[in-house]
């Protein structure tokens, strides 16, 4: 496999990470309202991470963006400290060299530099390999979905103690 790169997301990025998002989540089946595909903020990823309390970082290989992941605070007041795991998706051709264990540690290491005490991921009983990435770095089932992620299609929901 040729070099990876693991950056900061760049305004130019945004079309690959809308099409990763979109032709991953059609790959699981999961199309349509309230998944990620339809969240407002896949128009400019680059603009909607901007913010100092967000950070999103895409993987690249030969110049072509296969992959992403961002962290940002959890949508709702009284979720104050918890962050969201956010639209952490590979090409399928990444899957299975441990980019993924990269791309989450760095994920939580930014978190955590940004002060966020608590990381929150919603995501889909399909996608059991994701899961068992998110058990192998802490990450623990829990009951009931937090805050406003507006994914009401998702069933899974895990958090970290950061």
């Amino acid at each position: 496999m040729s070099e990876i790169i693991i950056r900061a997301i760049e305004y130019k990025d945004n079309s690959a990470i809308h099409y990763l998002v979109i032709n991953t989540l059609a790959e699981f089946g999961a199309t349509g309202d309230g998944f990620a595909s339809s969240d407002a903020e896949l128009k400019d990823m680059y603009s909607s991470y901007q913010a100092v309390d967000k950070y999103f970082y895409v993987v690249e290989k030969d110049g072509i963006v296969l992959g992403g992941a961002g962290v940002a605070p959890l949508d709702g007041e009284e979720q104050a400290g918890i962050c969201e795991l956010r639209k952490m998706y590979f090409d399928s051709q990444l899957r299975g060299y441990g980019i993924g264990k990269k791309m989450i540690d760095k994920c939580i290491a930014k978190a955590r530099e940004i002060g966020f005490h608590t990381m929150y991921l919603e995501t889909i009983p399909e996608m059991t390999i994701a899961q068992n990435l998110y058990k192998s770095r802490g990450f623990e089932y829990i009951d009931n979905s937090k805050g406003n992620t507006c994914h009401h299609a998702c069933q899974v929901f895990m958090q970290k103690e950061l």
